[in-house]
């Protein structure tokens, strides 16, 4: 068997609170098939992270991951932009 084409997506950490656990939102875009409007979707996925230590406000990559329990079941695979604080 060949190697699977796994997916990865892009979102947003909108929490950073657990240990070893980050929240991410990954906001697509999809035209409404009556009015052809783009409107976002959002989803929150929890997310495992190993090496790299995102904070609220980054935006990352994840990929499928082993389950680690019920709902976690990605992981950050790095750091796209770090978030900019002001002041």
């Amino acid at each position: 068997m060949g190697e699977r084409n796994r997916q990865s997506m892009i979102g947003e950490v909108v929490s950073d609170k657990m240990e070893k656990t980050v929240v991410v939102q990954v906001t697509r875009k999809v035209r409404h098939p009556v009015y052809s409007k783009f409107v976002k979707k959002f989803k929150k996925y929890m997310v495992h992270v190993e090496s790299v230590e995102p904070k609220i406000g980054d935006i990352v990559r994840i990929s499928p991951f082993r389950p680690m329990s019920k709902r976690k079941r990605w992981c950050v695979r790095e750091i796209i932009r770090e978030s900019v604080k002001i002041g």
